[in-house]
């Protein structure tokens, strides 16, 4: 009998299944390759809110296990994947440079927020008022990431590429039965597919399409992430990702006219060269009404439970949900009440 049968091969699907690995547990994943936003997100992880110089919550606890769980990873599938790069923020104002320094006095927040002002000139945007330097950032390669971390559980045939059928799942006195497989546990890591699952379909999840460039631009000349209307993110080579839209009603992974115009014209208030559109991306984001996490286990059926809703911030998310998650099937550690998809439950 397995351990835990993972359904969905995304971050979230990813992160439980090396988590599960790195605790001795045998697994098998199952995935159609349906669903695409961690393959096109932009991936990068910042401790800090920028549009109001906030910081995310429990930041300094979540970037500790995700620094671990990727440096594991890159060790194991002998690949480069975390590429810490700074964050610089675009300022538009002086007033916005004072609310900076303001906010990097701040004990939860002086960890993350350089004081030092940055006027370097970079080669094809225009920043009179310089940057602010975000600490404990960077980006991890997901598309690279989600090719190798396939080829290693297909290698060791921990991997199925099928469609799930709901109908055939059968709880058993010891775990589930689906097909012909046996487990203690399922994990659904489904991520906006989640709203096919007769058991979590309730939960309020509400999909966020986002659209991407990859852009060619030999004439900007950056090594840092700028955030600015959007981010400018360097790949190499004179190409630059470019994101990202925000669209709450379009749930198709589908690149439109639309999000494409939008993003050429943010750029353009940004970058001052001329560029070309190399592709453009696509995928709808796991997000929930209250920007938390869904994480637990299925009411009063003990054998299933729900990985999902890492939103924006899988990246710098995910580790730490699926460590969260384990230690609460393995070791009965409580989960906070801010993830537990209990908080959802109806009041009586």
């Amino acid at each position: 009998m397995l351990d835990y049968l993972i359904i969905g091969s995304g971050l979230a699907g990813i992160s439980f299944s090396e988590m599960a690995l790195q605790n001795g547990k045998s697994i098998l994943v199952l995935d159609n390759n349906s669903q695409n936003s961690s393959k096109i997100a932009g991936g990068l992880y910042n401790p800090v809110i920028l549009k109001r110089f906030s910081e995310v919550g429990q930041a300094k606890e979540h970037l500790f296990i995700m620094n671990e769980f990727f440096a594991i990873l890159e060790r194991k599938l002998d690949v480069k994947i975390d590429i810490k790069t700074p964050i610089l923020r675009r300022f538009y104002s002086v007033e916005e440079q004072n609310n900076w320094f303001a906010a990097s006095d701040k004990p939860n927040l002086s960890a993350f927020l350089s004081t030092n002002l940055i006027t370097k000139k970079y080669t094809g945007i225009d920043s009179p008022f310089g940057y602010g330097e975000v600490l404990q950032t960077g980006y991890v390669d997901t598309a690279l990431l989600l090719k190798h971390y396939k080829e290693y559980l297909i290698k060791n045939q921990f991997f199925l590429e099928e469609s799930f059928d709901y109908t055939l799942l059968k709880e058993e006195e010891n775990g589930i039965r689906y097909k012909d497989i046996q487990a203690r546990h399922i994990i659904f890591a489904e991520g906006f597919g989640m709203h096919a699952n007769p058991y979590f379909k309730g939960l309020p999840l509400d999909g966020t399409k986002g659209e991407l460039l990859i852009i060619k631009a030999p004439l900007l000349d950056l090594d840092v992430i700028v955030n600015s209307s959007v981010f400018i993110l360097p790949l190499g080579d004179n190409l630059f990702k470019i994101g990202a839209t925000y669209n709450w009603e379009d749930k198709t992974d589908i690149p439109t006219e639309e999000g494409k115009t939008e993003l050429i014209e943010k750029i353009k208030e940004v970058i001052h060269c001329d560029f070309e559109i190399i592709s453009h991306l696509a995928g709808v984001r796991p997000t929930v009404k209250d920007r938390r996490p869904l994480v637990g286990t299925y009411s009063n059926h003990n054998s299933i439970h729900i990985l999902n809703g890492l939103g924006t911030r899988g990246v710098m998310l995910g580790p730490a949900m699926a460590k969260a998650l384990f230690e609460n099937i393995e070791f009965k550690k409580p989960l906070e009440r801010e993830i537990d998809i209990r908080r959802f439950a109806r009041k009586s």
